[in-house]
């Protein structure tokens, strides 16, 4: 029977996404990427402070627990072939037909065009390459099905998962669990704690395998257990007032600072309060909105689409309005925010009806269903 709550978290923290990107765009914080703010504090940066700390272990997270449903009903090879298209094919050649119009703004940020003089074969595969964007996800998330795979066959039995399952039964189990936490603390550690500029130690911070595969195995492991979601279930209302307090600390105690910053995500208060908000949501859907409908359904079957396309109305709407208008800051984000919510789906649902193009940026399959 299928867990309707999981697929509703999913796309509800994808739409958490786009709003994130909205703000983000625009912030004036020190987070790299965007055109920079408007000056003064911009209290609406906050959204970025509340976001950032759980919104993407939480992805990892529900991805975890998913694969481990889809392993239980295909082979595992099958199952990984299916992944590679989903996943590798958008991330490498759909950079190449879709992803490098995003690439073209990203390298008209500051303004001017940082590629001028550049030949311009060089030019696209460029635009090519810096139009990754959010599409990290997806990268990450291949690596890590490649690493279940291997698990997956040097635990055929499925002993450990079994083993997982007894420890987050138990009387104690709701401290394990959120002990676990210690562990996403400990992998915020695996960034490099001093990028360099004009390298790729951003990029690699920005990806932190070492730190999303733990979320993404945990998921997988501990929380595909009935038992653990029906405990998180019943403790969803302490859980979010610890880590609404938590996060009203956190805010309140480092705004102004970057929030993406190794030395701000390495902070106990940061994780404390990440690790609380994945476990409260989770334990919150699965209490509240174990359900669907005709809306649901659709955000089930487009919010990959979805978040595979939206950055590029992001960004091309975020430079225009900066650089050739004089809108004023707040219509400036309501334009942005309503762009962003209309066109994504309405580009996906144009990417999802040409066969070769569908294929190529949303990994679908060249011969679609009836939509």
């Amino acid at each position: 029977m299928r867990k309707h709550w999981i697929d509703n978290l999913r796309w509800v923290t994808v739409l958490l996404v786009l709003l994130y990107h909205v703000v983000y765009f625009y912030n004036n914080k020190g987070v790299f990427g965007g055109v920079g703010g408007f000056g003064g504090s911009q209290p609406q940066d906050v959204v970025m402070y509340i976001l950032y700390p759980w919104f993407m272990p939480l992805l990892f997270l529900l991805a975890g627990i998913s694969a481990r449903y889809a392993l239980m009903r295909r082979p595992a090879k099958e199952w990984f072939s299916l992944r590679t298209r989903k996943l590798l094919v958008p991330a490498t050649i759909g950079l190449l037909v879709f992803q490098w119009m995003t690439g073209y703004f990203n390298t008209h940020l500051g303004g001017t065009d940082a590629l001028a003089g550049t030949p311009g074969p060089v030019k696209y595969f460029i635009w090519a390459f810096s139009g990754t964007g959010p599409l990290w996800f997806i990268v990450d998330l291949w690596l890590f099905s490649l690493l279940l795979l291997l698990l997956h066959k040097a635990d055929f039995s499925e002993r450990f998962h079994q083993w997982c399952g007894k420890v987050f039964s138990g009387k104690a189990a709701l401290v394990w669990i959120l002990l676990l936490g210690v562990l996403l603390w400990l992998g915020e550690f695996t960034q490099i704690m001093e990028p360099r500029l004009q390298s790729l130690d951003g990029l690699y911070n920005l990806h932190k395998p070492l730190f999303y595969v733990i979320p993404f195995l945990l998921g997988y492991y501990v929380f595909s257990h009935d038992t653990v979601q029906a405990l998180l279930g019943k403790a969803w209302i302490a859980l979010m007032c610890y880590a609404v307090a938590c996060g009203v600390m956190l805010i309140v105690t480092t705004f102004g600072e970057s929030p993406t910053s190794p030395q701000y995500l390495t902070s106990p208060l940061n994780n404390i309060y990440g690790w609380l908000m994945c476990l409260a949501m989770m334990g919150w859907f699965e209490a509240r909105f174990d359900r669907t409908g005709r809306f649901a359904g659709y955000m089930t079957r487009s919010s990959f689409g979805i978040y595979v396309v939206h950055y590029l109305v992001v960004v091309s709407f975020g430079y225009m309005m900066k650089y050739y208008t004089s809108l004023p800051p707040v219509a400036i984000y309501l334009i942005l925010a309503a762009a962003v919510f209309v066109l994504s789906p309405l580009l996906n649902e144009i990417i999802k009806r040409i066969p070769i193009v569908r294929w190529c940026v949303l990994g679908e399959p060249l011969r679609s269903k009836k939509h």
